[in-house]
């Protein structure tokens, strides 16, 4: 019987990335649009790895299973990291990529200094709290425009100099190899069957606790 893991995003390409690397494993991956109306968390962390495991955590609990969270941004050099931990939210709560996308552009006309990198910090935690944690990084260069039409995010923007094109002119399988996200994954990877059983073990020790619906008390999730 496969072990389901929860993705905690809504976005099925992260998931597809999850699948590719990891596809062999008997693993039912499922993501939080899966599940339906779902309270969200809250990203106040100060940092990648604070958020991954506030999302991870959350999910693990109100769906009772295992779950996987990745917080991911990009950290320009020119404008002191940003838009770092708000990379999703770069131009506001409601922003697109191409709004985030944008705003970078105009706050980078006329810097020299165009050195960024994608960080990722990936946290899998179980229901009563314990995760592991894995992190990668990725350097590279903001372009002075959106270049390829692939990807997501600020993938459009972020040229990667060893291939010599940008994460959004990259086929899956190139971005899956050089990716800050493909590499923390990887590294996930190249010991999951110790992970399962460190899961396991995890769920054991503790009675799984029945999901926590109790969020969804004070709120009207028909409509």
């Amino acid at each position: 019987m496969s072990t389901m893991i929860v993705l905690a995003t809504n976005n099925r390409k992260k998931v597809e990335e999850f699948e590719q690397i990891l596809g062999k494993y008997d693993i039912e991956f499922k993501c939080v649009a899966d599940f339906g109306p779902l309270p969200e968390p809250v990203e106040d962390g100060e940092t990648f790895d604070d958020n991954a495991y506030k999302k991870a955590l959350h999910y693990a609990k109100v769906l009772g299973v295992p779950a996987i969270a990745d917080d991911s941004g990009l950290v320009v050099d020119a404008l002191g990291g940003q838009p770092g931990v708000y990379s999703a939210r770069y131009a506001g709560e409601k922003a697109t990529d191409m709004d985030n996308c944008l705003k970078l552009l105009k706050n980078m006309e006329g810097v020299t200094d165009r050195t960024a990198s994608f960080h990722c910090v990936l946290s899998l935690a179980v229901p009563s709290g314990p995760a592991l944690t894995y992190e990668a990084t990725c350097e590279g260069i903001i372009t002075e425009t959106l270049q390829g039409e692939g990807g997501f995010g600020y993938d459009p923007l972020f040229f990667f100099p060893a291939l010599g094109k940008t994460f959004a002119e990259m086929t899956a399988e190139e971005k899956n190899m050089v990716s800050h996200r493909a590499k923390a994954v990887a590294e996930l990877a190249s010991e999951f069957p110790k992970v399962m059983k460190w899961v396991a073990q995890r769920l054991a020790e503790v009675k799984p606790p029945k999901p926590d619906h109790s969020q969804f008390e004070d709120n009207d999730w028909s409509s």
